[in-house]
Parts: C-alpha cells; sequence; structure tokens
C-alpha cells in the first residue's frame, strides 16, 4: 500500500500555519505549543527540537514520547471526515491535531480542548 504524501511533511513547514491560525482568532503560539504537548506528551524542549529537526509527520507521530490516551475523546468533523472514522491510524492522528487546533481558533475553552 502507498503512504499518502502528507506523511513526508515536515511538521516545521505547516506548524506556522497553526500558530497563524490560532494568532488570527486571539489565541497564541504557547497554546498552539500546549496542545501539541498534551497530544503527543513531548516537552516545550523536544517539541522545538523535532520543529528544528523538520521532522516528518509520520516519523513525529511514529517517535512521539506518549500519545495522549484522551485522545480518542477527540471527535467531530474536519476536511469532511468524522475524526473517529478514519482507519488509517496516521492519519487519524493527524486529524485530531488539526481538530484540536480547529478548536483553539474557534474560541473553545483550553480545558475542554484538552479533555478535561
Amino acid at each position: 500500500m502507498k503512504k499518502h504524501r502528507v506523511y513526508s511533511i515536515s511538521v516545521a513547514s505547516v506548524y506556522p500555519h497553526y500558530v497563524t491560525k490560532a494568532e488570527k482568532k486571539g489565541r497564541t503560539k504557547a497554546e498552539v505549543d500546549e496542545i501539541i504537548c498534551w497530544l503527543t506528551g513531548h516537552s516545550q524542549e523536544t517539541l522545538d527540537d523535532e520543529l528544528a529537526k523538520k521532522t516528518t509527520f509520520e516519523d513525529f507521530f511514529e517517535h512521539a514520547p506518549r500519545l495522549n490516551p484522551a485522545r480518542s475523546l477527540i471527535t467531530g468533523l474536519i476536511c469532511g471526515y468524522r475524526v473517529e472514522d478514519i482507519q488509517e491510524p496516521l492519519m487519524r492522528e493527524m486529524r485530531y491535531l488539526d481538530k484540536l487546533i480547529d478548536e483553539l481558533a474557534k474560541g473553545r475553552a483550553m480545558a475542554k480542548i484538552l479533555r478535561g
């Protein structure tokens, strides 16, 4: 089975778009980082290292320190697909992140975004 080409894109190349999307709606880079760290188990330091190394999405999620078990509570539509129905594991992880950034940009409270 052929890998989807989005898996080979670096997280660092998309990260500024996450930050811009959040900041346009009055949210912060720190909140974007908090979401990514919550989802993947990265610390701020290890997240910064991964961004500097231009790690691909595939490697970023495969080598994440600890994927948050509460991520399975993330549901809803992203790019026209129900996140909870995405069968391919890596694509689902990527869409979880997209969904959380969308929720941040829509003004949702951080405690709710982090399923707290």
